[in-house]
């Protein structure tokens, strides 16, 4: 199969046309995902690769030149500890998206559908951008909770790419989609651990 998308010729724009095209009108793209020679290759490059970047960028940039406030105390993470915690939670991120891509493949049959690995790596992928999106209001922590709403949209664009990418009957989607969705929330439970956990020692000695 080949694994240059479309829009490759221009990586930049083709990130953010296809970005506006899966929020906009989710139903009109999906087929239009489905239909694309891809490998896993093409998937991450440069789509995951950039777009997972803006949440760890971001909050690296606003614990920096603004803080967090925690109990009404401001800190600001040490400089080492911050940019190891961003580029862990990047990292984590990206085998976040290969690991539920496998749990989709693996349940389709479950639900009435077909195992494709490429196209479970798919969903996985351009569902996420509306959380990565939102992963902008880092820049300016007190706003970071709206990120959560951008989040909750990328749910709705995993229910309606299920069913078009892993030939899931539709009356099937609700129950596959609240499985994958459990399963994305313990994984990013489990990356929200450790990264908390790499800050923990910066917060204690501030607050101490």
């Amino acid at each position: 199969m080949a694994d240059i998308p479309p829009d490759s010729s221009n990586p930049a724009t083709g990130v953010v046309q296809r970005a506006k095209d899966i929020l906009l009108k989710p139903k009109e793209t999906w087929p239009v995902i489905a239909a694309e020679p891809a490998t896993t290759q093409s998937i991450y490059v440069p789509y995951v690769v950039l777009l997972a970047a803006i949440g760890p960028v971001a909050q690296f940039l606003g614990g920096q030149l603004f803080g967090f406030t925690v109990l009404g105390v401001t800190y600001h993470p040490p400089l080492g500890g911050a940019l190891l915690s961003a580029i862990l939670s990047y990292g984590l991120t990206l085998a976040v998206v290969f690991i539920l891509a496998l749990v989709i493949d693996g349940l389709a049959p479950n639900f009435g559908g077909q195992k494709d690995q490429v196209q479970a790596l798919k969903v996985a992928a351009y569902s996420a951008t509306a959380g990565w999106v939102g992963g902008i209001f880092g820049l300016l922590p007190a706003l970071s909770a709206i990120g959560i709403l951008f989040g909750l949209y990328g749910l709705y664009l995993l229910y309606l790419g299920l069913p078009v990418l892993m030939k899931v009957p539709q009356d099937k989607a609700s129950g596959y989609t609240v499985i994958v969705v459990i399963v994305a929330i313990v994984l990013f439970l489990i990356v929200g651990t450790v990264v908390a956990s790499l800050m923990a020692p910066s917060l204690l000695s501030i607050r101490g």
